[in-house]
């Protein structure tokens, strides 16, 4: 990853807080064709390992060997800038667009696992994970137990050992005050919800404050 040292987030608690809020990433690995292959997928960050799964319908998996080589790519809050919020741009013009987004990306090798015992404890605790922010939270035990184990042979579990985690958040820190109040009131402005949050984001940087993130998704599978 391209990091800045004006974008780097070096805190592994912010970049923690960006995963659990997104709560899912695009995994990558090179298949056998020795092309590229994506699936996004809901994670758990345990430590020095990623803990994910996807279905076993979904052919990425036949294509891993223990070990594999793999990124994993957590987003956040993204979008647009237009030169035209800046203030420099009524001084001299020389201003262009740009996109702004926040990121953490992981490097590590993957394995594949078709244990049910750790495929329960995988989903068990994705489970709790979101079901925790609930009033009246869900679990795996609320269904019957056959239908569950059915479940489970219907997916396979992916564990990464994390080799190196960056965190990127690229929000106009390199812009003067003035430029980035102009974007901030633009994307307020102009900008729909998710520009909004974007916009807070950039608004917190300005504060001094902890980076507000996206509300987490729901895991799918």
């Amino acid at each position: 990853m391209y990091v800045p040292h004006f974008n780097a987030m070096p805190d592994r608690r912010e970049m923690r807080a960006l995963v659990d809020a997104v709560g899912a990433a695009e995994l990558v690995t090179v298949g056998p064709d020795g092309y590229p292959v994506a699936t996004r997928l809901p994670i758990i960050w345990d430590d020095d390992r990623l803990v994910l799964h996807l279905a076993r319908a979904n052919q990425h998996w036949k294509g891993i060997e223990p070990d594999s080589p793999a990124l994993a790519v957590v987003t956040g809050v993204e979008g647009y800038i237009s030169p035209s919020w800046y203030a420099t741009k009524a001084e001299h013009g020389k201003v262009v667009p740009t996109w702004n987004y926040s990121s953490v990306e992981f490097r590590g090798r993957v394995t594949v696992h078709h244990d049910e015992d750790w495929l329960l404890d995988a989903v068990t605790r994705l489970t709790e994970l979101h079901e925790g922010r609930r009033s009246e939270p869900w679990q795996v035990a609320d269904a019957p137990e056959d239908y569950v184990r059915k479940e489970l042979r219907a997916i396979v579990g992916i564990e990464m050992a994390i080799e190196r985690v960056e965190g990127k958040a690229k929000l106009s820190q390199n812009r003067s005050d003035e430029d980035r109040a102009g974007a901030i009131e633009g994307l307020r402005r102009e900008g729909g919800p998710r520009e909004r949050v974007l916009a807070a984001e950039m608004a917190d940087v300005v504060a001094g404050q902890p980076r507000r993130r996206t509300p987490a998704r729901s895991p799918t599978r």
